[in-house]
């Protein structure tokens, strides 16, 4: 009985170990992406003090910048999973670290490239698309200006991930919070013509955007160059040496992460262009209540990032418990945030709208009535948005990711998207519809992935190798 009771205590011990362990590195990354979710949040906000036809386009052109900055997003966090396997192996890894911090490096360069020619060209793409042709040339004069961000946006999610993996995301926050105060300061000087700047409208904020992502990348080279923890890695030296094998790795494993990242903000997207057939007011609504929603998703993303660092030293060490501690403490803190998420949206959703729009200006009563109505359809899928966001990090974690990439294209592009076009346009039932259809592709999506982790705990790691 003895040895009974022991057992018990430890394991408590162990699960208590892990919530404080998850907390303390999750917390901070919360915190990042929401900071990082605050510039884009700033953008809508102060384009929509502009007037409801820039918040249109400006909705329209991140829409688009999203549509394939997204991919090249999900290569980049194959390097945190990566990291954290190798210091689960060996705490003192520092080789394998810098190579793969520096390749991370290299496929960021690479892939930034055809986006740039992409973005460059949104105008064009957005007319062949059937948007409106006011909006697609005031898009397309943004995208010029923020499409620039992308490279030192990439480069400053590698860096995190590194210290990240390191259990130290501190500075990641700080510089984040930083950039957000400087974005809030460049969007009101470069749209509206303050502090002797001039007035560039919507390119403005894109302009703005470039900015703050450099400063947080350039943020992130200082405080590694001069850390005494972070400085002995030597990330940025021989900057030009190959190792193609680490290259093919992170690509075998980035490219199911971008996928299933593509799959599952595409349909988001998506929905932009389908509100955007419907009419300015109801891509203005949108624009709001998917704001909304992105800045509660940042914290079960928290969780997700955190779970894929502490679940992938715990699968380096080949410890089976950590695991299934990291895996259920991570997935327990997001779906519960979500749910208290969701009872805000239902029962203040005019004092949330508020923060993007004037609700007192009888010319925004459309467009207000349209986030209501979109933040409640936004409330229900909180749970299933918190929940499909921690199970992938959660198997990211595991090295996992091909299943996954396949569940997330039957749950967004099989399920989601067809519905969403079919109670929207068939059904008659407008922007209502479209979230109606998001919600069903977010639920799929939470089904299939925890029922994958499931059966992963069940099964051991060994069939994971």
């Amino acid at each position: 009985m003895s040895v009974a009771v022991a057992q018990n205590a430890e394991s408590k011990r162990a699960w208590r170990d892990e919530i404080v362990a998850m907390l303390s590195l999750s917390w901070p990354m919360i915190l990042t992406n929401l900071a990082q979710t605050a510039m884009t949040a700033t953008d809508v906000m102060m384009l929509g003090w502009v007037g409801a036809s820039t918040l249109a386009a400006g909705a329209l052109g991140t829409n688009f910048y999203y549509l394939f900055m997204i991919f090249g997003l999900g290569l980049m966090l194959a390097t945190s999973p990566m990291m954290a396997r190798e210091l689960g192996r060996n705490k003192f890894a520092v080789r394998e670290i810098r190579r793969t911090v520096r390749q991370g490096l290299w496929i960021a360069v690479a892939v930034s490239i055809p986006i740039w020619l992409a973005l460059w060209n949104t105008e064009a793409i957005l007319l062949a698309m059937r948007q409106d042709p006011v909006l697609a040339a005031e898009a397309g004069h943004y995208m010029r200006a923020l499409q620039w961000a992308v490279l030192p946006f990439y480069c400053y999610i590698v860096l995190r991930s590194f210290i990240a993996a390191l259990e130290r995301p501190g500075w990641a926050l700080v510089i984040a919070i930083l950039s957000v105060a400087f974005n809030a300061l460049a969007n009101w000087a470069l749209i509206f013509g303050h502090f002797g700047f001039p007035k560039l409208g919507i390119v403005g904020s894109g302009i703005a955007t470039t900015l703050s992502s450099i400063m947080m990348f350039a943020g992130l080279v200082v405080v590694i160059s001069m850390d005494k923890q972070f400085r002995r890695y030597r990330l940025f030296g021989r900057f030009w040496r190959t190792d193609w094998p680490r290259f093919a790795e992170l690509l075998r494993l980035g490219v199911p992460i971008a996928a299933i990242l593509s799959f599952e903000v595409t349909i988001f997207n998506a929905a932009a262009f389908l509100m955007g057939l419907i009419g300015a007011d109801s891509l203005a609504a949108h624009a709001i209540a998917i704001q909304i929603a992105s800045i509660a998703f940042m914290v079960p993303m928290g969780f997700g990032q955190a779970a894929t660092v502490r679940i992938g030293r715990a699968y380096g060490a080949q410890d089976r418990e950590g695991i299934k501690r990291a895996g259920w403490v991570a997935f327990a803190s997001g779906t519960g945030f979500m749910v208290l998420t969701a009872l805000l949206m239902l029962l203040a959703p005019h004092a949330l709208i508020r923060a993007f729009i004037d609700i007192n200006d009888p010319a925004n009563a459309s467009v207000v009535s349209l986030a209501v109505t979109f933040l409640a359809f936004a409330a229900l899928f909180q749970i299933f948005d918190g929940g499909q966001a921690v199970a992938s990090g959660m198997l990211r974690g595991l090295h996992d990711t091909t299943i996954p990439m396949i569940y997330a294209a039957i749950a967004y592009w099989g399920i989601g998207l067809p519905l969403s076009v079919a109670f929207g346009f068939w059904l008659d039932l407008h922007g209502a519809g479209i979230w109606l259809g998001l919600l069903c592709g977010l639920a799929a999506a939470a089904v299939l992935l925890i029922s994958r982790w499931l059966r992963r705990e069940k099964l051991g790691i060994e069939l994971i190798r």
